[in-house]
């Protein structure tokens, strides 16, 4: 690989993401990227719509958004995953997607946090690779 293209890996724009923020988000983010990568050591990291992290298997697990106030981790497929922890306190209103907001000095229940990443994985194997969508002509 390039020095180039490896500077512009979403693993490094990711890492440039928590050093630009800086602060407790950063350290937040930084957190939940480590334990998602310690719950599936096969999540692939992406960053998509612009420069929002996101984590992969076999599908979208989870994205990674900062806003002045908090950390929000979107699940794609959130409102079809156990939660016994309780772990998703935003987004909660739609058939898909659930969101656990993190805000400054809250601490996530981390093995709450890992079961809910590896029945992500799980939920994303069982339904196999999503279907490209066919445009009508």
């Amino acid at each position: 690989m390039s020095d180039a293209a490896e500077e512009e890996s979403p693993a490094r724009l990711i890492d440039a993401r928590i050093a630009a923020l800086g602060d407790w988000r950063g350290a937040a983010l930084a957190r939940v990227r480590a334990l998602i990568h310690e719950a599936d050591p096969a999540v692939i990291e992406t960053v998509k719509w612009r420069g929002v992290p996101v984590w992969e298997h076999a599908g979208i697990l989870c994205t990674g958004e900062t806003y002045k106030a908090a950390v929000k981790l979107t699940f794609a497929r959130g409102a079809a995953l156990p939660d016994p922890a309780g772990l998703f306190n935003a987004s909660l209103e739609g058939n898909d997607r659930r969101a656990i907001d993190i805000r400054e000095g809250e601490t996530l229940d981390a093995p709450a946090f890992r079961a809910l990443i590896r029945a992500a994985v799980e939920l994303n194997l069982s339904k196999g690779t999503p279907k490209t969508r066919r445009r009508s002509v």
